[in-house]
């Protein structure tokens, strides 16, 4: 709809989940290391651990997505909300074994430990990806610890990852998990994104959609992006597209903070006590002086600490959609 007017391919911010919109941080980069390596040297247990919309879910499908795995067998499980007998019913038909391993857990487990040896001796991965794990009672996840201890005398049959909100931290300090927690071989954590992560993440989805971020977001309206979103990177997509959207209604471009603030209204994402700089609230006015620990390029546009708000896109080249 919007794509013409700001000079673009595509929708920068559809909350599809796109590979070539890997934007990583230091901790995704992390993350991701620990889930493959995790997966590929099958390690036990790897615990994912993020506030919803930091992108856990992207992580795992690019995983599953990689060059890497395309020969593995990995089950995922994005909705582990489940009993125990559902929970035995959907691996036994995720691992293709018979109707009876669908009734009885003792018929799954006769019927997959052969499975797995036989998958590990002809170098096979086989893996077990449960999303949103913080959902799973007590009793399901203690199940998932006795599949991962399917084992040889040298290797563990069936890597498991679970990713999750940071409520399954909390429940894996249940004494009843004690055992489960200790066998988490890798753990990352990932966190909401910096101001300059947030720009350079906006950038980079709009340099790949065919647009340039500097023209479509105003510095005030990227900070209050990031401020109003939180660093969440799902918050910060649906506030862009939104933005653009009510910008190309008012034909307006680029995208200010007023339009911004709008949008933050409307979703009712409670607004901190941010004031754009005096000279930015008077229309016509020169640009705003910088502030302490910033300069200004010749455009007038503003470098916090000496990096351009959106320069960091022409160097960090690993953009990427949570």
């Amino acid at each position: 709809m919007y794509e013409r007017f700001y000079g673009l391919r595509e929708l920068p911010f559809d909350l599809t989940p796109n590979p070539k919109y890997l934007y990583l941080t230091a901790k995704h980069r992390e993350a991701l290391s620990n889930l493959q390596y995790g997966i590929a040297k099958r390690r036990g247990i790897t615990l994912l651990i993020g506030e919803a919309g930091t992108g856990k879910t992207t992580l795992v499908q690019t995983v599953l997505a990689s060059d890497a795995f395309r020969g593995a067998f990995c089950v995922y499980v994005n909705n582990p909300s489940l009993t125990r007998d559902e929970f035995v019913e959907f691996l036994a038909r995720a691992f293709g074994l018979s109707s009876h391993a669908c009734l009885s857990k003792t018929a799954l487990l006769l019927e997959l430990e052969p499975l797995l040896r036989d998958r590990c001796e002809r170098g096979i991965v086989t893996a077990l990806l449960i999303d949103e794990a913080q959902v799973m009672p007590i009793e399901l996840l203690e199940e998932v610890r006795l599949l991962a201890n399917i084992e040889t005398a040298t290797d563990k049959l069936l890597p498991v990852v679970l990713a999750g909100q940071p409520q399954l931290a909390e429940k894996l300090n249940d004494p009843a998990l004690r055992q489960l927690k200790q066998r988490v071989a890798l753990r990352c954590d990932l966190q909401p994104l910096d101001l300059s992560d947030t720009a350079a993440y906006i950038a980079g989805r709009v340099r790949i959609a065919g647009g340039d971020g500097s023209r479509l977001f105003t510095r005030e309206a990227v900070e209050l992006i990031h401020l109003c979103s939180r660093g969440i990177p799902r918050t910060i997509g649906v506030i862009c597209d939104n933005a653009l959207v009510t910008g190309f209604a008012s034909d307006q471009r680029p995208v200010g903070w007023q339009i911004v603030r709008s949008v933050c209204e409307d979703f009712d994402l409670k607004l901190p006590g941010w004031q754009p700089p005096e000279s930015a609230r008077r229309p016509g006015a020169a640009p705003p002086a910088a502030a302490p620990g910033s300069v200004a390029d010749a455009d007038g546009r503003f470098a916090l600490a000496g990096e351009p708000m959106f320069s960091l896109f022409t160097r960090r080249r690993r953009f990427s959609f949570f």
